[in-house]
């Protein structure tokens, strides 16, 4: 009866197994997280260079050293951290708990060590009088803006790190498994894409030319 009243509404049973669209709640989750977190961070982008063009005063006051290096290396850093999380979701695929852990391990330590760099750059930047609502080159939005993009970065990457380790505790203790290490993986990955879209834009687009 069940297939007939089927068959009179014209609709068709899915027959083929797995479910083409089937996704995990955990997963699904951090997909519509991910989704409205770049459009937030898309619309910080677009309005810092619609300000940035828009301003005539607008400063380039990086130079090679220290802010260039600083950054490129936060970059390096940041793209060894992915390295090691492809490695940690491998390994938990591979049911290879002891590597899963020491992987998300190294991979919290990289985030860390962006964290330390980049607050040794806002330290020289700070001391050379840029703040929040001025700076000693230009545009008094520079400032406001260099500093709040990227340090919602920096929040993103300080709470990935408490999330790696928080999935590291639970790999430990056998309340995790593969799949919440891949999902802590896609958000770890939108971390670092963001900041190569904030690295060339912020960064290298406001080196000075002429120094």
């Amino acid at each position: 009866m069940a297939d007939a009243r089927v068959e009179n509404t014209g609709l068709q049973v899915w027959g083929g197994g797995t479910l083409p669209y089937s996704v995990s709640h955990i997963k699904l989750g951090m997909w519509l997280f991910i989704v409205s977190d770049a459009l937030t961070f898309s619309a910080l982008l677009f309005g810092y260079s619609y300000v940035r063009i828009a301003t005539p005063d607008w400063p380039t006051p990086f130079h090679f050293w220290p802010t260039v290096v600083f950054a490129t290396l936060m970059t390096a850093v940041l793209l060894s951290s992915s390295l090691t999380m492809v490695l940690a979701v491998n390994a938990a695929q591979r049911g290879d708990r002891k590597w899963t852990i020491r992987w998300i391990l190294w991979t919290a330590f990289f985030g860390a060590a962006f964290i330390v760099l980049h607050g040794i750059e806002w330290m020289g930047l700070i001391n050379q009088g840029m703040t929040l609502t001025g700076n000693p080159w230009g545009s008094p939005l520079f400032g406001a803006t260099f500093f709040g993009i990227t340090g919602m970065h920096m929040f993103h990457v300080f709470t990935g790190v408490v999330y790696l380790l928080a999935i590291a505790g639970g790999v430990a203790r056998k309340r995790f498994h593969s799949e919440h290490v891949e999902v802590c993986g896609l958000y770890w990955h939108f971390v670092d894409l963001v900041w190569m879209f904030v690295f060339p834009l912020v960064y290298l687009l406001s080196v000075d030319m002429g120094a």
